[in-house]
């Protein structure tokens, strides 16, 4: 059995539904410090007593190479969402049938983190420092994971000089895509208030339904741009209505929706919400927004062509550079460093029966291994962010 394919059973193995926390960080403790690691764990997010929220553990590892090496980081995440109902087999037994291995994570992200644990077997120590960033709420709320990492590793002066996030980028075959930037995100929740009435008497009452509509209507009619260079053009679409009336003979006293903008560095989360927020009021409604991340490129250069170079020499593939697809923990590491995604196929990543073909586990070890190298091999790392 490969490294890849072995650590990957393991972590599979530990059910780490979001947020994650215990046995999985345990397993990846285990595989790293062999190979020279210093490990921290920490967890965060507990709030205290009477507090809703969960408590999500974190790991960082490192390790260091010759004073003043470059230091590049492999990033990822342990948890995952729920495995859902009508798996052939337990999904949280990793099982192989034929060239494929099942269970939930074999993608997302557990089978990369895996190759990249396997990838540091071929890493000299005196080609510079690796570290690990890893967290267990990447698919959750994402409010105690990666951002208690990056302060962590700001109060500690360890920052990595770049970053390879093993995301799941590869569309058709292992090494067609890589992620060089993503759009931001938005979440606006929007009110309108009335007063409640006799429906045959709306004279005496005020219906916030007309104007939740009218309000909606000029939101869905923007066009926000056309695009860019690198991004597709940002999108606004309508995820919620809300009135809650189970009278037929009442005018209601509230409604609500909710819309989400995926935007391109035209923008800004606060232009955005303040551009949304004065239309709002316009209709006699308010804006509540929740920015969960602000776009970011990572400028085609040295790390993106090494990146490429390695993806290429390993699968003859040369990968399409894309800004596509949602958001990731990638959206806070870009305050970092420059960073880049790369991973396996993610065509059944939050699906029933997720799967990762077996000979590309060892493949992208591979790449990672030519990618760790020529990373800290780079003579320039931060001119790229």
């Amino acid at each position: 059995m490969s490294d890849a394919l072995e650590y990957a059973k393991r972590l599979i193995a530990e059910a780490s539904v979001t947020p994650a926390t215990g046995p999985v960080f345990d397993a990846m403790e285990a595989m790293l410090k062999p190979l020279g690691f210093d490990i921290h764990r920490f967890q965060r997010g507990d709030g205290g007593e009477g507090s809703d929220e969960a408590p999500v553990e974190n790991l960082f590892a490192i390790r260091r190479g010759p004073a003043g090496s470059n230091h590049l980081a492999f990033a990822g995440h342990l948890d995952v969402v729920p495995p859902g109902d009508g798996w052939e087999s337990d999904p949280f037994v990793p099982t192989e049938r034929g060239e494929l291995l099942y269970g939930r994570g074999a993608v997302d992200m557990k089978g990369a983190i895996a190759a990249m644990v396997a990838a540091m077997h071929d890493v000299p120590q005196d080609a510079g420092t690796v570290s690990f960033i890893i967290t267990g709420d990447e698919e959750g709320p994402a409010l105690h994971g990666t951002r208690a990492l990056i302060d962590y590793m700001r109060a500690e002066d360890i920052c990595p000089d770049l970053c390879l996030v093993g995301e799941p980028t590869s569309v058709n075959r292992l090494g067609d895509m890589m992620k060089i930037g993503r759009r931001g995100s938005v979440n606006i929740w929007l009110t309108v208030e009335g007063t409640q009435g006799h429906v045959a008497y709306p004279y005496l009452a005020d219906n916030p339904i007309p104007k939740l509509v009218a309000m909606l209507a000029e939101l869905d009619s923007l066009i926000l741009d056309t695009g860019t260079d690198w991004f597709q053009p940002s999108n606004l679409e309508i995820t919620d209505m809300e009135v809650g009336n189970r009278a037929h003979n009442v005018i209601p006293a509230q409604a609500k929706a909710r819309i989400s903008i995926r935007f391109n560095d035209l923008h800004t989360g606060a232009s955005l919400s303040e551009r949304v927020a004065s239309i709002a009021e316009n209709h006699g409604g308010r804006a509540l927004p929740i920015i969960s991340g602000e776009p970011f490129l990572t400028a085609p250069g040295p790390f993106s062509q090494m990146l490429a170079d390695a993806v290429e020499a390993e699968t003859g593939v040369k990968p399409e550079q894309s800004t596509t697809g949602g958001t990731s923990d990638a959206r806070f590491l870009r305050s970092v460093c420059p960073v880049i995604e790369f991973g396996l196929c993610n065509a059944t990543m939050h699906k029933r029966d997720e799967a990762v073909a077996i000979p590309d586990l060892d493949v992208l070890a591979k790449i990672y291994t030519r990618a760790a190298l020529g990373a800290l091999a780079l003579k320039t790392t931060q001119e790229e962010a």
